[in-house]
């Protein structure tokens, strides 16, 4: 008996907050500067603060061989086998069409993924990736570890300008998915516990070429 009254008490006050909906105090505002500036920190630095406080790993390179040469060394040292890297112009950049940057993984057997972005979010240390890249949408989510190549000029400052980005082209043009990675994936469900890469990878990486 308590519990239906309970119900009746909750439902009854919904069905009055929508018949008297309150109104919009400030409709026609808009907030055309972001709430935190940016001070003394460049993109990059801000970027790698925020990255690898969410328990992701930044590195920063000046030239294509640079970053080829650590990627090497990555997978040496973890000893990856099965390399997935669906995008051709990202193996023409490694510079390395032989090598163990090749499509020698499947989703399947995959060690390691190797993607683009469609940019980076400075302010947050998130990595926005879109369904209509080669890698798609289930590879840079199904690898453990997931290895970003991203360009210094990737870099905006907030989400806001992430998104207006993104509808620069309009909404027609818009891919079927968008995904925003900040670090690996983790959740605090089970007993209040933090528990990374369960629903996700349990490695990110970025490596950037300045």
């Amino acid at each position: 008996m308590e519990d239906s009254t309970a119900r009746t008490n909750i439902l009854s006050k919904i069905s009055q907050a929508l018949s008297n909906p309150t109104s919009v105090p400030y409709p026609g505002a808009d907030i055309a500067e972001p709430f935190i500036r940016p001070g003394q920190e460049s993109l990059i630095e801000l970027f790698e603060r925020k990255f690898t406080g969410l328990l992701g790993k930044f590195f920063l390179f000046g030239t294509p061989a640079e970053l080829s040469n650590k990627l090497r060394e990555l997978i040496i040292e973890n000893r990856w086998t099965h390399i997935c890297c669906k995008d051709s112009a990202l193996n023409r950049l490694l510079g390395d069409a032989n090598g163990p940057f090749i499509r020698s993984g499947t989703l399947q057997n995959v060690d390691a993924a190797i993607t683009d972005c469609m940019h980076l979010v400075a302010s947050t240390g998130t990595i926005l990736l879109g369904s209509d890249q080669s890698s798609g949408r289930a590879l840079p989510v199904y690898a453990p570890v997931h290895i970003v190549i991203a360009f210094a000029r990737q870099l905006v400052f907030d989400l806001r300008e992430s998104i207006e980005s993104v509808m620069l082209n309009g909404a027609g043009h818009l891919p079927s998915s968008l995904v925003f990675a900040s670090g690996p994936s983790r959740t605090g469900d089970i007993e209040k516990t933090l528990v990374v890469g369960v629903h996700g990878p349990g490695e990110v990486y970025v490596l950037m070429l300045s």
